[in-house]
């Protein structure tokens, strides 16, 4: 069998007791390496493979074919497997294969983000992420737009690294032509591990912040509020 697990923030701590109890009956752990490290001690006793970023394909790969031969396997993503993660790519691979799949879901980071800045995705919301190496910016940029006219809160994925460190403010840049400069916003950084954070803050000073991979930006719609340090979004029940 071949498991797709999504391991949550990193910890234990949030990780669902499906997604434990999978890797504990696991023999080989396939992963990213950040995300290996981040639970090869509490699955000690296991075998390990894991490669760097763009490694995904081989990583897949090798766990597939491991798991053809009898052996017990998961391929780990952060958060949820299937939101960014390896799900998808698993399922191209064996298109033409009599590989036995199982995904095990996880909390993604619009979800564990969101409880530290308190209620910002109680209605309507977009995941976008703003990382091009699979997907054209003017594609991105397109449904940073489209999202931003629909008033529907929106989540970024990616919103920085080295190579694209002004990303963030393109994204808000695109997005301020349809928001208003006050719109309520927030960010969670390391969500569930060691430094974490949660801003709460506005778009016209997001515009301005420096963010990285590890973070999650959420910007509000037009009825976010901020109530005592808290981003809000209402449903409308009151």
């Amino acid at each position: 069998m071949l498991y797709i697990v999504g391991i949550g923030p990193g910890g234990v701590d949030t990780m669902t007791e499906e997604a434990a109890s999978v890797l504990n009956s696991c023999s080989l752990i396939v992963g990213y390496t950040l995300y290996v490290d981040l639970i090869k001690e509490s699955f000690k006793n296991k075998e390990f493979y894991s490669t760097p970023m763009k490694g995904e394909k081989e990583r897949c790969i090798y766990a597939v074919e491991q798991a053809e031969k009898g052996v017990n396997t998961a391929i780990i993503s952060g958060g949820d497997s299937g939101i960014y993660g390896m799900a998808s790519l698993v399922y191209e691979l064996c298109e033409n294969r009599d590989t036995q799949i199982r995904v095990i879901p996880g909390m993604t980071a619009a979800v564990s983000g969101a409880s530290l800045l308190g209620a910002p995705i109680a209605h309507d919301f977009a995941v976008i992420s703003l990382s091009d190496l699979l997907t054209p910016f003017e594609l991105i940029e397109k449904r940073l737009r489209l999202a931003a006219q629909a008033d529907m809160v929106i989540v970024l994925y990616n919103p920085s690294s080295q190579r694209r460190a002004d990303y963030l403010q393109r994204a808000c840049r695109i997005i301020k032509n349809a928001r208003d400069i006050n719109t309520v916003c927030g960010y969670a950084h390391n969500i569930g591990r060691e430094g974490e954070k949660a801003v709460v803050t506005d778009l016209d000073r997001l515009m301005d912040t420096q963010v990285d991979m590890f973070t999650t930006v959420f910007i509000g719609n037009s009825a976010t509020r901020n109530i005592k340090g808290k981003m809000v979004t209402p449903r409308g029940y009151v």
